[in-house]
Order: structure tokens, then C-alpha cells, then sequence
């Protein structure tokens, strides 16, 4: 009997450690001996004087060492500091006390209004690693930030437009609840703005707005300019600042993702808007180059071209709820082409230009509409809103290509019907397309507007 218990111990037994060292620190990469873990293991290191202790993350292996990056600053880390293997996923605590509130890339609140999120101490007690939901915890939820991916037969076709309060969206790249848009755009065309518009006006019954690598001046800029009581107040905003480690930006995007999923799993139609995706990308690139990966393009290795999809097939129509995914997209050197454009445009289901020689005409949002298309729009409107903004697309495209001859007087009054039709409408049609960022439009009230301009 006593062989029995013995045995029945020495099979739950863990005769592994736990416990390692650092061996060597370049830049802000980890390297450490003695550990045994996995890809994606959280540990925790301490300092030999015991002053400091943060929190890193498995992202490679070399030869016998383990390759560690940090969640915070490593300063005060040096050789021979302690590693400790918590043996668990990163995993955050969501609830609904999360409306509202402004929360890192780890949902701690960093906005002086009380505790929603995991702490330091949480994670040591984690005891469901790699569960999705099931783990309850007061009021709230542990979720893997990796998410659970669905099976695609289970999920509902897109037939419903969801109102954006955008009129150049809403009436010509319409958008379907559970569609994924991307907004692209070079640096200081306008993203951030039109994002704010969109989640001040959306009807959508929770926001989740993810803020990657941002300059840390524009995040209160954002919430109080941008976004509006009115906009925070049914919305969940997760930062990560530009000065912050790679991890912490790149899990900025997976948190937020996170977030969105357990409001979906209540049955809710959410909003997920991330700014932006590109440093996404270049956080994953910097923990993939440390890890030993090899470029590829730009800088950027390959495991960024399967993080992509894993991330952005979290958005979607559900049978218990959706996510809409608006996705802003940081176009380097206005290159449209460049392979994180590229890639995105690919993959999602529709893509919204933004251009900045609009911008320097003072037409905001400066989109591009003839640039753009929302794939889905064809399913989801109506014949009539299909009509109207079909021909309106036809009067701007016959514009813009003889836009050099009408400038210069060289184009004759009924030389092309349609043509004298788009000079005639073309201002209507531009003050149609340009919205005052502190207004939203109903649907029907845009759909209305441009019946009106091509009716009459």
C-alpha cells in the first residue's frame, strides 16, 4: 500500500526546475541557464539583492540558454539574477468594470480609478494555463490572450451594415458588423482623428480601442480631443506607449483583441479599433530578431506573417456576438505597396485610403474614396444605396480623369455628357464627402443625402 501512494506522488512529481540564472543581457534580450519551460512561459526575475523584480516572457531558445523578453524596463537585472519559471500563459482578467477605463497592455489600469485587471501577484496563482474562459475570478474572467480559434462552418455570414457616423463611409465603403476595414495612411494624414470620429459615433454597444506604440503626449490628446467623454464612456482603451518594451507593445494589440472577445462572448456587437498595426508588426519584428530569425523584408521576419492572420481572424461575425476590426495601417514613406500594406490588405475585407494631397486641401477625412472599397458592401446594401453611390463613384472617376483639361479651360461644355454632369455636382458631391470632426450622421440620413445629389 505504501508502494502505492509512493508511486501515485512520484507520478504527479515535477523533477524539472523551475529556477534558473541570467548568464547574459544584450540590449533588452534575456539569456538564461538552468531553466526548464516552454514557448510563451511567463517568469519572473529577480535581482540578486532582491531590489528588483519584472516580469519576461519566453521567445526562443539557443543552444542550452533560454532566450527571455522583458514586459518592463531591465535595469537593475544583471548576471547571475534569478529566473523563475511560473509555468503559466499570460493571461488577463476582464469584467464589464473595464468600460470605460484605460488599462496597459497587461489590462492594469493606469488611469487612477481603481483595480480591474491582473496584477503582479495574480500571475504567480495562475492555475489554468492556456484556458480560454473558464476560470472565474470575482466579478470577472480569466482569458488567455492568445484567444480560441473558431471553427469558420460555425461562423454566420455578414448581412447587417453597422452605422460608423461617417458619411464617405457609411454611404460609399459600407461597412457590415463583424467585417474587417483597414485604414491606411502615412504619419500625419489623419488616422487617429477619424478613428476618434468613429468611436464617438459608431452604434455599437462597446468600443475596445487599442493604442500601439503611441506617443505618449497624444494619449490624453486621444481621450479628451479625439475620443470625447461621450466616446469613453462606452469604451475600453488599452496603451501601450512608444518608450515601452516590445512586449508590452506587441501584447498591447492581443489584449485589446482579448477585451473584445469577452464582450462578444455576452452576446454584444463590439467595436475593435487598433492604432496601429504597423507597430505591431515592428514590435513582433524586434522579439523575432532578437530570438535569432532572419529577415526577410524590410527588416521583418517571418513569423510576422503568421502572427498576422492568427490576429486579425479574431475579428468576425459570431453566432453569440461580433467584432468589427478597424484596423489603422501606418503606410512607411506613403508606399502602399510596402510588405506590412501589403499583407493586411490581403488578408482583411477591405481597405480605406487616406491621402494626403486631400488632406492639403483641407477636405477631412481626407479618404480617398475611389482608392478604397469595402469588399462586403455589395452584400450588405441596399439596391437603392448600390445606385446611388455606383454613380456617384462614376461622376468622381470621370472627374478626376479629366480634372487636368478642366482646370485649364481646354474642356468644351458637351463634349461627354456625363462629364458636364460631374462638373455640376462635384462641389456638392466634396461637401458631401467632408464631415466636421464633432459630428456623426445617421444612416439614413446619408444614404438621403446622396439620393438629393444625384436625383436633382
Amino acid at each position: 500500500m505504501t508502494k502505492e501512494i509512493l508511486r501515485k506522488h512520484l507520478s504527479k512529481s515535477n523533477f524539472y526546475t523551475t529556477y534558473g540564472k541570467i548568464a547574459k543581457i544584450v540590449g533588452t534580450t534575456v539569456e538564461a541557464t538552468g531553466l526548464v519551460c516552454n514557448i510563451g512561459d511567463v517568469c519572473r526575475v529577480k535581482s540578486t539583492t532582491g531590489e528588483k523584480e519584472l516580469l519576461a516572457e519566453v521567445v526562443g531558445f539557443v543552444d542550452n540558454r533560454v532566450i527571455l523578453m522583458p514586459y518592463e524596463d531591465i535595469e537593475g537585472i544583471g548576471y547571475g539574477s534569478i529566473v523563475k519559471n511560473t509555468n503559466a500563459k499570460l493571461m488577463v482578467k476582464v469584467s464589464d468594470a473595464l468600460i470605460g477605463r484605460t488599462v496597459n497592455a497587461l489590462c492594469e489600469p493606469i488611469d487612477d480609478l481603481g483595480d480591474v485587471g491582473v496584477t503582479g501577484e495574480a500571475m504567480e496563482g495562475f492555475d489554468a494555463v492556456g484556458s480560454a474562459v473558464n476560470n472565474v475570478d470575482g466579478d470577472g474572467k480569466w482569458y488567455s490572450i492568445q484567444g480560441v480559434s473558431s471553427n469558420p462552418m460555425k461562423r454566420p455570414p455578414i448581412k447587417e451594415p453597422i452605422q460608423i457616423g461617417v458619411k464617405a463611409i457609411d454611404g460609399m465603403l459600407t461597412i457590415g458588423k463583424g467585417q474587417r476595414m483597414g485604414i491606411f495612411a502615412g504619419s500625419g494624414v489623419g488616422k487617429s482623428t477619424l478613428m476618434g470620429m468613429i468611436a464617438r459615433n459608431v452604434v455599437a454597444d462597446v468600443n475596445v480601442i487599442a493604442l500601439v506604440g503611441e506617443r505618449g503626449r497624444e494619449l490624453l490628446e486621444f481621450i479628451n480631443r479625439d475620443l470625447g467623454p461621450e466616446g469613453l464612456k462606452r469604451s475600453v482603451v488599452v496603451v501601450a506607449t512608444s518608450d515601452q518594451p516590445a512586449m508590452m507593445r506587441s501584447k498591447c494589440a492581443l489584449t485589446a483583441t482579448t477585451i473584445a472577445e469577452y464582450f462578444r462572448d455576452q452576446g454584444k456587437d463590439v467595436l475593435l479599433m487598433m492604432d496601429n498595426l504597423t507597430r505591431y508588426c515592428m514590435a513582433q519584428r524586434e522579439i523575432g530578431l532578437s530570438a535569432g530569425e532572419l529577415p526577410v523584408a524590410r527588416g521583418y521576419t517571418p513569423s510576422i506573417y503568421a502572427t498576422l492572420p492568427k490576429l486579425l481572424e479574431r475579428s468576425g461575425n459570431f453566432t453569440n456576438g461580433s467584432i468589427t476590426g478597424i484596423y489603422a495601417v501606418l503606410v512607411e514613406g506613403d508606399d502602399s505597396n510596402e510588405p506590412i500594406s501589403d499583407t493586411v490588405r490581403g488578408i482583411i475585407d477591405g481597405h480605406i485610403m487616406l491621402s494626403r494631397k486631400i488632406a492639403m486641401r483641407n477636405h477631412y477625412p481626407s479618404i480617398d474614396v475611389l482608392g478604397s472599397v469595402s469588399r462586403l458592401m455589395s452584400e450588405i446594401a441596399t439596391p437603392e444605396h448600390k445606385s446611388v453611390a455606383g454613380e456617384m463613384r462614376k461622376l468622381m472617376a470621370a472627374y478626376q480623369d479629366s480634372q487636368d483639361l478642366i482646370s485649364i479651360g481646354a474642356y468644351k461644355s458637351g463634349s461627354n455628357p456625363t462629364l458636364d454632369i460631374a462638373v455640376r455636382k462635384i462641389e456638392s458631391i466634396n461637401a458631401f464627402l467632408q464631415q466636421p470632426t464633432t459630428t456623426g450622421v445617421a444612416f439614413e440620413d446619408t444614404i438621403a443625402q446622396m439620393q438629393e445629389i444625384i436625383n436633382n
